[in-house]
C-alpha cells in the first residue's frame, strides 16, 4: 500500500539543511543544467533527476513549504498544491523557473497547454467505502484580472517584435564546417508571440499572471485504491493565449487500519480466539467497516481457518460490487495456567488421541514413511 520513498530533497540538490535561498538557488540551476534532457540524451535516468531536482527545488525555494517539509518531512506537504512534475515537460519547468535561468534560456521554448498542479488526501477505510468528498484550498498562477493575460496596462498597445519580425520565430547558425546548418526556434525575446509589451500591466507587472487563491470539492469514489488520483480537468495553470489550462490531480493515501488490511475489495481481518472457543465452538462478534457482527465457530476450528462475510467489504470501481470480509482465525495458548486449568488439561491430554486430528494424523504418517525412508537408505549404505 506504500508508494516508492522519495530521496530527501536536501540530498537531490546537495546542499545543507541550513542553505540560503541563493544556495539552493545556485544549486538548482546546476542540477538543471546538468540533466536537461537535450544535453543528456544517452543517459535514461537523466530526464527523471532533472524533474526530481525541480520538485525539490520548488519546495526549498518556497518560505513555507520548506518549514512544513523541514518539520514533517514529505508527509508534511500534504494538502499542500505542488506541481506534478512528472507529467511535464523540460520547456514547461524551464518557463516556471524564469527567475533561475533567465528568459531566453534553451531557446525560449515553452509548451502552449498549461502545466499540472497536484497535491494528497489521506483517507480512512469507511470513507474508502462510502466515497467522500474534500475541499482542497491552494494558490496557483492566473490570468490577471486586470488584463486578461496579457501582460499589457489596458487600453496601451503592443509593438511588433523587433528580432523575429512578428514571426514569433528566429533562425540560429549550428555547427561548423560542414557540419553548419541552420534551426529555427522560439523567438527568446517575444517568446513566439510575434509582439511586445509596450507598457506593463501594473497589476502583474507585465507576466500576465498574477496568484491568486483557488478553492476546490474534490468528489473521490467509494473504492479507490492507495496512490490512485481523481483528476480534475482545467484546474490546473493557464496556458498560453487560447491555449487549455492544466489539470489538477488529487492523490490518495489511504490511512492504516488497526484491525483491517485490504486486499483489491476484500478485508483482511485475524481475530483471536481462545482454545476452547475453537475446540467447542462459540458465537462471537468481529469488527466490521459499520460496526460489528456476530459469526460461528463450529467445533473443531483450527488455526489460521477463514470465514467470509461477503458484501463486508470494500466496492470496486468498476463494477461497484462489495468485496467480502475474511476472519482469519487464531487460536491463543495461554502462557499461565491457574493449577485447576493446568489438572484439567493434563487430564484431557491422557484421553488425547492424535490419530484422530487430521493434522497430526497426516503429520505422523508422512513422519513415519520418512523414518522408513532414512532406515532404508542406511542400509542401502551399509551394503
Amino acid at each position: 500500500m506504500m508508494a516508492t520513498e522519495k530521496r530527501d530533497y536536501y540530498e537531490v540538490l546537495g546542499i545543507s539543511r541550513d542553505a540560503s535561498p541563493d544556495e539552493i538557488k545556485r544549486a538548482f540551476r546546476q542540477a538543471a543544467l546538468k540533466y536537461h534532457p537535450d544535453r543528456n540524451r544517452t543517459d535514461p535516468d537523466a530526464e527523471a533527476k532533472f524533474k526530481e531536482a525541480s520538485e525539490a527545488y520548488e519546495v526549498l525555494s518556497d518560505p513555507e513549504k520548506r518549514q512544513r517539509y523541514d518539520r514533517y518531512g514529505h508527509r508534511g506537504l500534504s494538502g499542500a498544491a505542488v506541481h506534478d512534475f512528472s507529467s511535464m515537460g523540460a520547456d514547461d519547468i524551464f518557463s516556471m523557473f524564469e527567475d533561475v535561468f533567465g528568459a531566453g534560456f534553451f531557446g525560449g521554448r515553452r509548451r502552449s497547454r498549461g502545466v499540472d498542479l497536484q497535491t494528497e488526501v489521506e483517507l480512512t477505510l469507511a470513507e474508502v467505502a462510502r466515497g467522500t468528498e474534500r475541499t482542497i484550498e491552494f494558490e496557483r498562477n492566473d490570468y490577471c484580472d486586470a488584463c486578461s493575460g496579457s501582460g499589457a496596462e489596458p487600453g496601451s498597445a503592443r509593438r511588433t517584435c523587433p528580432q523575429c519580425g512578428g514571426y514569433g520565430q528566429v533562425e540560429e547558425q549550428t555547427g561548423f564546417g560542414f557540419l553548419l546548418g541552420r534551426v529555427v526556434t522560439t523567438c527568446p525575446a517575444c517568446r513566439g508571440r510575434g509582439t511586445l509589451v509596450t507598457t506593463p500591466c501594473r497589476r502583474c507587472r507585465g507576466r500576465g499572471r498574477i496568484i491568486r487563491r483557488r478553492v476546490l470539492t474534490v468528489k473521490i469514489p467509494a473504492g479507490i485504491q492507495d496512490g490512485q488520483a481523481v483528476r480534475i480537468p482545467g484546474e490546473g495553470e493557464p496556458g498560453e493565449e487560447g491555449a487549455p489550462r492544466g489539470d489538477f490531480h488529487c492523490f490518495v493515501r489511504i490511512k492504516e487500519h488497526p484491525f483491517f488490511e485490504r486486499r483489491g475489495a476484500d478485508l483482511i481481518c485475524p481475530v483471536p480466539v481462545s482454545f476452547t472457543q475453537a475446540a467447542l465452538g462459540a458465537r462471537i462478534e468481529v469488527p466490521t467497516l459499520e460496526g460489528t457482527a456476530e459469526i460461528t465457530l463450529e467445533r473443531g476450528t483450527q488455526y489460521g481457518q477463514l470465514i467470509r462475510l461477503p458484501g463486508k467489504g470494500l466496492p470496486d470501481m468498476r463494477t461497484r460490487r462489495r468485496g467480502d470480509l475474511i476472519v482469519q482465525i487464531v487460536v491463543e495458548i495461554p502462557k499461565k495456567l491457574n493449577r485447576r486449568q493446568e489438572e484439567l488439561l493434563r487430564q484431557f491430554a491422557e484421553t488425547e488421541d492424535k490419530t484422530v486430528l487430521p493434522e497430526s494424523k497426516s503429520f505422523f504418517e508422512r513422519l513415519a514413511d520418512f523414518l522408513a525412508g532414512q532406515h532404508g537408505d542406511a542400509g542401502e549404505n551399509r551394503k
